[in-house]
């Protein structure tokens, strides 16, 4: 027997993967959190990435939400060596988003950045969890290059806090299901991690400087609009007032037996599709009627003309 030829694993510069930390690094960081979910354990549903924090505009890398228990996530990446002044930024960032969980990504962890996780998850307590992931990339002669991350340090309960999370509950599964079949029925919509379980589906639309969201309840879907995080109900009118006239006319258009309501509360230009999002029977209809909703939404929000038409 021919033993099969083998390669040699070596460990390449990060920077040949991603040449800089912010426009490269962030943005992949963001449409693959679920390589970050496989070594954390649970599953990540993204919020927003470069998140402006307190009076001096610091901006925070990535935020995102652990669905199973609705747990802000904080995640802060150096393409180098981990620093004390990332540390600051990280405690700073924490408070001002009124994070729970911090998970903070570099190349390399001296072992005082790793004490000082340390320190902070043995004085603190639930819900509040600290990450020191180290990132690398490899490749196998000329093969495409990828990514390894690697937890240095954890809550030292976190293993049995992942085990209970695993059992998930019958919203989750409801969730992770329906989104799966979503995915399956319009596979040229926006992608969505493996397994996601989040009850919103963001979009962010950098003309309008606005969020089109899809969301999954029990008695209905619906699709609407609102503001980048952080951002107040007040400061949010004036951008989606110059789009509504539009919005209702072509939503109307679309298919006017849809219901389209306004909201009064902290969401805004929502249009609703009563339906028992718990019948397997319906989630073909519920799955094209959000998919062609956003569609619409996102075609006002874009138009060349502008918003006024």
């Amino acid at each position: 027997m021919t033993n099969a030829s083998l390669g040699t694993l070596r460990h390449v510069e990060v920077r040949q993967a991603w040449a800089h930390e912010a426009r490269d690094f962030t943005p992949w960081l963001s449409e693959n959190l679920e390589v970050l979910s496989a070594e954390l354990g649970i599953a990540l549903e993204l919020e927003d990435t470069e998140v402006a924090v307190g009076p001096d505009q610091y901006r925070a890398d990535i935020l995102a939400r652990a669905p199973h228990d609705g747990s802000v996530v904080l995640i802060e990446n150096q393409l180098e060596e981990a620093n004390l002044e990332h540390l600051g930024q990280v405690l700073a960032y924490l408070a001002g988003l009124n994070a729970q969980i911090v998970v903070w990504v570099a190349t390399r962890f001296r072992e005082g950045h790793l004490s000082a996780i340390r320190w902070l998850n043995e004085h603190t307590d639930d819900p509040f969890a600290f990450f020191a992931v180290r990132l690398s990339v490899v490749q196998i002669g000329d093969s495409q290059l990828a990514p390894v991350l690697n937890v240095l340090e954890r809550p030292n309960e976190w293993d049995r806090q992942v085990e209970r999370v695993s059992g998930l509950s019958d919203i989750a599964k409801f969730r992770r299901d329906f989104w799966t079949h979503f995915v399956s029925r319009r596979p040229d919509s926006p992608r969505l991690s493996p397994g996601y379980m989040g009850s919103n589906v963001w979009h962010w639309i950098e003309e309008a400087e606005l969020y089109v969201v899809q969301y999954l309840a029990q008695n209905s879907v619906g699709v609407y609009l609102r503001g980048a995080w952080g951002t107040t109900k007040a400061s949010t009118w004036p951008q989606l007032d110059p789009y509504v006239e539009l919005l209702e006319k072509r939503l109307r258009e679309a298919e006017a037996e849809d219901g389209y309501v306004r909201d009064s509360g902290h969401h805004w230009c929502v249009t609703t599709l009563r339906v028992d999002s718990r019948d397997t029977d319906n989630w073909d209809q519920m799955a094209d009627w959000l998919d062609k909703r956003r569609h619409v939404y996102e075609v006002v929000l874009r138009a060349d003309s502008g918003p006024a038409a």
